[in-house]
């Protein structure tokens, strides 16, 4: 029995593959591309909307709060080390994604039997809340590491975390720190307090579903703010007594 592809067949097959390829690649370069045209805007640029806030608004009707843009240089010490503690702990070392996180994510998600930790960085995140949907699909997690990586090579980590903690979703339509501030807790953000504060960035790993007031009845973002607290109050120890012992030693 013969099992050779006719020469024609074999030519023809050839031909459709290297368009495919060819399709593929040309895919990757626009859209490498069109985000890097955007990304080289956002150094210095503001946008007052996100695809995050179109979807929320136009397929739920949540009506986005206005932006109050807060420049890193304002956002308070404590905020910033909280966020990155908790949410990306490699955040000034990584290239965009960790892939440590993303295999201790799916290694701690297999045992417990549900989707626990999600192994996403700031950068992977605000890069999905500026261009892409929620939606849990794998073209979606692949275009968000793609822009992640570029945006890790045109923006310095001070910006994207400026980004990061103006557009993060914080509840209902709102978006930003200074927005969840004066949701929540009716005051400005520099007048949070500590536990305020943690609690907050508690809640960023889910935001429309709890509160500051009522994410204690969820296990897991109970344990997380109890990680949040417990590494802040370390680092502080920590720090005094390097200043103690720095002092002593004068």
């Amino acid at each position: 029995m013969n099992t050779e592809l006719h020469p024609a067949y074999s030519h023809r097959i050839w031909k459709w593959t290297k368009r495919f390829i060819l399709a593929v690649v040309a895919v990757h370069l626009v859209f490498i591309a069109v985000i890097g045209i955007c990304l080289f805007l956002l150094r210095s640029w503001n946008p007052p909307t996100t695809s995050l806030m179109l979807y929320r608004e136009h397929v739920y009707g949540y009506r986005p709060v206005p932006v109050q843009f807060v420049p890193f240089s304002a956002i308070p010490d404590d905020i910033i080390k909280m966020v990155i503690a908790t949410e990306d702990y490699q955040f000034y070392s990584h290239f965009g994604i960790d892939i440590e996180a993303i295999k201790r994510a799916y290694f701690i998600n297999r045992r417990v039997g549900y989707r626990m930790f999600g192994g996403s960085t700031i950068t992977q995140q605000i890069s999905r809340t500026l261009f892409l949907l929620p939606k849990k699909i794998l073209l979606r997690k692949y275009a968000e590491i793609l822009i992640a990586i570029e945006m890790d090579l045109i923006l310095s980590k001070e910006r994207i975390l400026e980004l990061y903690l103006n557009y993060c979703e914080w509840g209902h339509g709102v978006y930003g720190i200074a927005a969840a501030s004066r949701h929540h807790y009716r005051k400005d953000f520099r007048e949070l307090t500590i536990d305020q504060t943690a609690r907050l960035i508690t809640i960023l790993a889910n935001p429309i579903d709890y509160s500051p007031a009522t994410f204690g009845s969820r296990k897991f973002l109970a344990y997380r703010y109890n990680i949040i607290k417990f590494r802040y109050y370390t680092y502080l120890k920590f720090n005094n007594l390097v200043r103690r012992r720095s002092a002593t030693a004068r």
